[in-house]
């Protein structure tokens, strides 16, 4: 899997949420609320064949991820059976 495919969800300075690429200088897009743009940012790794999306907090650490199929995900559920 590339990291092409993963996104950040992040504050942006001016207000909103940004949606970028890893290393990315410009966003994705942007959206009012963190909600939208974590919408957004599942959106994009989806149509790109799944990936990561890491949702940022205000202050910059993240806070969650999420794993979009097809995409691998680091920490599969453990099968209890």
């Amino acid at each position: 899997m590339s990291s092409k495919n993963n996104r950040d969800v992040v504050p942006n300075p001016d207000g909103g949420w940004d949606v970028k690429a890893p290393g990315a200088s410009r966003a994705s897009a942007h959206k009012g609320t963190q909600a939208e743009a974590v919408d957004r940012a599942r959106e994009i790794v989806r149509n790109r064949g799944g990936g990561e999306v890491r949702i940022h907090g205000r202050d910059g650490q993240i806070r969650d991820s999420d794993t979009i199929p097809p995409g691998n995900d680091p920490f599969p559920p453990r099968d209890t059976k």
